[in-house]
């Protein structure tokens, strides 16, 4: 769980996109719920957007140094497998700072 602590050092930006009410994004909902105030905790300036929006897709978007982006569909995933998705795009991150 050490890369939780390296979202400051490795992105400049998360950002998570669901519905409020829909059962596709019941699981990104659960992991904002259960994860949002650790990450916050361990990375105070680091922007975690959280995007409500009736309706759409659940997504998560990871923006690294010179506006690159990444995105991850979170429809079908597991709160531990967006959990995961996270982890990796971290990883991705120190690999471009490389």
């Amino acid at each position: 769980m050490a890369w939780r602590g390296h979202l400051s050092r490795n992105l400049k930006e998360l950002r998570i996109c669901f519905c409020q009410t829909s059962p596709a994004s019941s699981s990104a909902r659960a992991f904002i719920e259960r994860n949002y105030k650790d990450l916050k905790t361990l990375n105070p300036k680091f922007p975690i957007l959280i995007r409500e929006c009736n309706g759409i897709e659940p997504q998560l978007w990871a923006r690294y140094d010179m506006g690159v982006e990444r995105g991850i569909r979170l429809e079908g995933l597991t709160e531990v497998q967006i959990s995961k998705a996270v982890e990796e795009l971290v990883k991705v991150g120190a690999t471009l700072k490389a």
